[in-house]
């Protein structure tokens, strides 16, 4: 596949960027949609990656819109974008041939009412309007349906087998998610899982941006992960800009990250012991948690890190008497969390319900796209901080961590893995803190442009796209949250197993609903 021009009469099939690179939008090819499609083959049996696949209307052809897709090839430390024009009549899907795209295509449908013809599971993802005005039944039967609670599952029959409704609204204090089992007896022959009910319409009120609000949105898009998704977004402006960020907002941007991934990885711990009953890891890492939240919130007030990470550099800085106060509290959480953690690895009873639990294999996980620890879990070797690395990790590096076992108990000890390093990428980092300033002034953002960024975020990689208009406006904004690829791993690591399972390995995934629905 020829990716450059060569001076001969060869067509530019894609334009490669890095990772928190801007191009103008006219450098970017515009194929048919047979070879558009053919990229995408070629570049996934080569062993890229899709890692974003969306519409925009098209400036060109009315009525008409322009699909973009984001391919990593992660052992150059490349990423590889091209684009194709499809008309209201649809396109030929791609799924059956690319497990990669099968949630990309059914969101181009359900936002743009153009469809993927031949997909083999073509329903809503979210159930919102189309943007694009004049939408054709596929768009009325969605907004009907949703009004009537109508989703159309996938069914099993037989003699023995039965089905088995969980949520939206669930016995707890968590976010609404549906989860469809058909079972046999006690075993899961398939689990189909309906989001949507959390669907805020972020991308949409990005257009227009970059202002205080679309701040507030990258802050919000998932709670739980505000420095991954709030950086990616600094990342977009400072691309488009074409600012330099000085090394110490960088470092702190970097450390505030790692307290994110240690919160939610010692969180998820606690939770998964606290599921099987298992009281003395449950209790300590509901408490560590909190000392790892309180890290954060002493560096900007917030335990979340809200207000911490800004275009230009870093709302917050770290004073000398600060980086004393860190390290010993950090020394004191790395402690206690070792002391907790280590005693599931000791004991007969977890292991029991950890190892062989919800398993996904490592050819399932590749063809599906999973990211994070879940697809490290299953022997797949990728971590966009060493592969597709910003900021600081472009010169710092995290040893990555991966297990072969594709379990709940390869998905626990991956985090625990994680959480050692990240342990001590914070101590390294914050006794060489660079001097500097922590904020600049950024320059107007370039029109007609399109800026990638990728976030090795605690769930994984998580992924923005912007394009701008000639006012320098935000006039499409994607984002693509690492559960996007996930949820799907997690249907599958329950096919096959007892129903009572599925608790322990959902919750071995830890994934977002909100992140999802955007």
């Amino acid at each position: 596949m020829n990716t450059q021009h060569t001076g001969e009469n060869v067509p530019t099939l894609v334009v490669e960027l890095t990772n928190g690179q801007a191009v103008p939008q006219s450098r970017v090819p515009r194929l048919d949609i047979q070879q558009f499609q053919s990229v995408i083959l070629d570049s996934v049996q080569s062993g890229s990656r899709v890692v974003a696949l969306f519409g925009a209307p098209d400036r060109k052809e009315r009525d008409s819109l322009r699909m973009y897709v984001l391919l990593a090839d992660d052992r150059n430390g490349r990423l590889k974008l091209t684009s194709a024009t499809v008309t209201a009549d649809g396109f030929p899907s791609l799924t059956p041939r690319c497990p990669q795209v099968h949630l990309f295509e059914r969101e181009i449908a359900e936002q743009f009412g153009i469809k993927p013809h031949g997909h083999p599971w073509l329903k809503p993802v979210r159930f919102h309007r189309s943007y694009r005005a004049g939408a054709d039944a596929w768009d009325r039967q969605v907004d009907q349906d949703f009004r009537a609670g109508v989703m159309n599952f996938y069914q099993i029959t037989g003699g023995q087998v039965h089905e088995v409704a969980v949520g939206p609204i669930h016995a707890g204090v968590i976010e609404p998610g549906h989860f469809r089992f058909q079972c046999d007896g006690e075993i899961i022959l398939h689990l189909e899982i309906s989001l949507g009910y959390q669907h805020r319409g972020v991308e949409k009120a990005m257009q227009g941006g970059p202002n205080k609000r679309t701040l507030h949105y990258a802050e919000t898009l998932a709670g739980d992960t505000t420095i991954g998704h709030t950086s990616a977004y600094a990342y977009i402006v400072e691309a488009l800009a074409g600012g330099a960020v000085t090394a110490r907002a960088q470092a702190i941007r970097a450390i505030a990250l790692e307290l994110e991934r240690l919160a939610n990885h010692v969180g998820d711990l606690g939770a998964l012991s606290n599921d099987i009953g298992y009281l003395p890891t449950a209790s300590f890492c509901g408490r560590i948690r909190g000392d790892f939240l309180n890290l954060t919130a002493a560096i900007c007030g917030n335990r979340f890190g809200r207000g911490l990470v800004r275009p230009g550099g870093s709302g917050f800085d770290i004073d000398a008497s600060m980086v004393d106060d860190l390290l010993k509290r950090l020394d004191i959480a790395e402690r206690e969390s070792r002391s907790a953690i280590n005693l599931l690895w000791d004991n007969s009873s977890v292991m029991a319900r950890f190892e062989g639990i919800g398993s996904v294999d490592t050819q399932t996980a590749i063809e599906l796209g999973m990211v994070g620890p879940a697809a490290r879990a299953c022997g797949v070797d990728i971590d966009a901080r060493r592969d597709q690395p910003s900021g600081i990790y472009r010169f710092a590096h995290v040893p990555v961590s991966t297990w072969h076992g594709g379990d709940i108990f390869s998905r626990a000890y991956v985090r625990w893995l994680e959480i050692q390093h990240s342990i001590d990428f914070i101590r390294e980092q914050l006794r060489a803190l660079p001097g500097g300033e922590t904020r600049g002034n950024l320059p107007q953002l370039q029109p007609d442009a399109i800026a990638v960024s990728l976030m090795e975020a605690w769930r994984g990689e998580l992924c923005h796209v912007a394009l701008t208009d000639s006012q320098r406006h935000f006039e499409r904004y994607k984002v693509v949250d690492p559960s996007f690829h996930n949820w799907m791993g997690a249907a599958m690591a329950v096919r096959g197993k007892q129903i009572s399972d599925f608790p322990l390995c959902n919750k071995s995934f830890s994934l977002s609903y909100c992140g999802h629905d955007l």
